[in-house]
């Protein structure tokens, strides 16, 4: 007959012991992994966002500053954008939106920021107004603003936290909160805003 080996109880505790000071180290590092996702996921997006809004005013620079009469626009991708108008504080060629927006006044809006998002990509990420947001909606748009501050926020949804009643997502009001980026088009400016985590 041969003699079977097994494992003492010491070396099964043994075993137990390391796979536990393991988990100890791992899991923290899998948790910084999910928070430095989110950040990287809001700064790619800036850099697409920033870098379609430069292609479309080099469209429009390259098209000898096209005017329909009224506003500038340029033709970016096969889609016929409104781009902002020289005024105090605000330089001319940067996307407003499809129809309107190009003075940054009261026609400037979140559904403007939609349309900007939604034709300076080519495959855009679902994104949707406050107040609009499903549950396959990937970003959240906010404006505020007027004039030559008025700004579009683009928050991504999973940073952001929900109202306890209705359950809908809550608009902070300030960039701030949650990952987002900031696009200003009065100046093209594109500010990204990482949410800190305690």
């Amino acid at each position: 007959m041969k003699k079977q080996a097994g494992f003492t109880l010491i070396e099964l505790v043994i075993v137990v012991v390391i796979l536990g000071f393991l988990a100890v180290t791992a899991i923290p590092k899998f948790i910084d992994l999910t928070d430095q996702a989110k950040q990287a996921n809001i700064e790619g997006m800036a850099g697409g966002f920033a870098t379609g809004i430069s292609l479309a005013r080099a469209q429009w620079e390259a098209e000898g500053r096209t005017n329909n009469g009224t506003n500038n626009t340029t033709v970016y991708d096969g889609v016929n954008l409104i781009l902002t108008t020289e005024a105090t504080g605000i330089r001319p060629g940067y996307v407003t939106g499809l129809t309107d927006g190009a003075t940054l006044g009261g026609g400037f809006d979140a559904a403007n920021c939609k349309e900007i998002w939604d034709n300076i990509f080519q495959q855009p990420p679902t994104l949707e107004i406050f107040g609009n947001a499903n549950s396959t909606t990937n970003y959240i748009v906010a404006e505020t603003g007027d004039i030559a501050d008025s700004h579009c926020i683009f928050y991504l949804k999973e940073t952001l936290n929900k109202d306890a009643t209705s359950g809908d997502f809550v608009d902070p009001g300030v960039a701030n909160i949650g990952n987002n980026f900031t696009y200003y088009p009065a100046t093209s400016r594109v500010e990204i805003n990482i949410a800190v985590t305690n």
